[in-house]
C-alpha cells in the first residue's frame, strides 16, 4: 500500500484529491465513475502507476464532507464493485494470453521485477495472495493476470476475489469516511494516508509472522525426529 504515497511525490495530476476534484468540476455525480475506471485500470489492465488506495480514502473523505453528493452506501458499494471488476478483467486476461504476457521486455510501464515480486507473494501466501495483494502496490496489479496464468480454479478465484473488493474497496473508503468527519484528519491528509498505510499492512505483517513460526515449528519437528 506504500503506492498511497506516489500522489504527494507524483505528477500533480496523480494526486487523489486533484483527479477528483475535477471528475466533479466536470462530471458532478457522475465523478464517481471516474473514480470507478481508475480503479478497474490499476487493478486489473496492468497499469500499476494510477494512485489506488489513496484514492479509494479520499473518495470515502469526500463523500464525508459533501463534495461527493452521494450516500455513503452507493459510493462505498459502486467502489467495491469496481475492486470486483478489475482483478476479474486481470484474471482472464492472463487465462487468455498466458504465460507469454509476462515474457515481454521491460518498458517505461512494465518490469520484469514486478512479475518477479507477485510470482514470490503468490508462492509464499497462495490463494490468500488475491486477498492480502489488493494492500500492496504493484503486486495488486499483477496477481490476478499470475492467478489467470497458472489457471487457478476460476470459482475459487471469485472467492477469494469477493473478499478481496470488501476489504479493500469497500473498507478503505468506509475508513476515509469514518476518519473525515475529524478535522485532524482534514486538515492533516498526508499523515491521514500513512497511518492508513500501516493500518493495511497488518494483515501482510501477520502472515508473515505466521510463516515463520511454521516454519520454526518444522524444524523442531524435524530435529526431533
Amino acid at each position: 500500500m506504500l503506492h498511497s504515497l506516489v500522489p504527494m511525490i507524483g505528477p500533480d495530476w496523480l494526486n487523489p484529491d486533484t483527479l477528483i476534484n475535477g471528475f466533479i468540476d466536470r462530471y458532478g455525480v457522475w465523478a464517481l465513475a471516474g473514480i470507478c475506471l481508475i480503479i478497474v485500470i490499476e487493478t486489473g489492465l496492468l497499469f500499476p502507476f494510477l494512485p489506488g488506495d489513496s484514492l479509494l480514502f479520499t473518495a470515502g473523505l469526500f463523500t464525508g464532507t459533501g463534495q461527493i453528493d452521494l450516500p455513503i452506501w452507493a459510493v462505498a458499494g459502486i467502489i467495491g464493485l469496481a475492486a470486483f471488476v478489475g482483478p476479474q478483467s486481470g484474471y482472464w486476461i492472463g487465462r487468455v494470453t498466458g504465460p507469454k504476457i509476462f515474457n515481454r521486455p521491460d518498458s517505461r510501464f512494465f518490469k520484469q521485477a514486478y512479475v518477479d515480486r507477485t510470482h514470490a507473494f503468490f508462492e509464499r501466501f497462495g490463494g490468500r495472495a488475491i486477498v492480502l495483494a489488493q494492500f500492496v502496490p504493484f503486486v495488486r496489479t499483477y496477481i490476478p493476470v499470475a492467478a489467470g496464468v497458472g489457471k487457478m480454479p476460476y470459482s475459487r478465484f471469485v472467492r477469494f476475489n469477493v473478499i478481496g473488493a470488501l476489504a479493500w474497496g469497500i473498507g478503505v473508503t468506509m475508513l476515509g469516511y469514518w476518519l473525515g468527519r475529524f478535522d485532524v484528519v482534514k486538515n492533516n491528509i498526508e499523515v491521514a494516508l500513512m497511518l492508513v498505510v500501516a493500518v493495511s499492512l497488518i494483515p501482510i505483517a501477520v502472515e508473515w509472522l505466521k510463516h515463520r513460526i511454521d516454519a520454526r515449528h518444522a524444524i523442531r519437528v524435524a530435529e526431533t525426529d
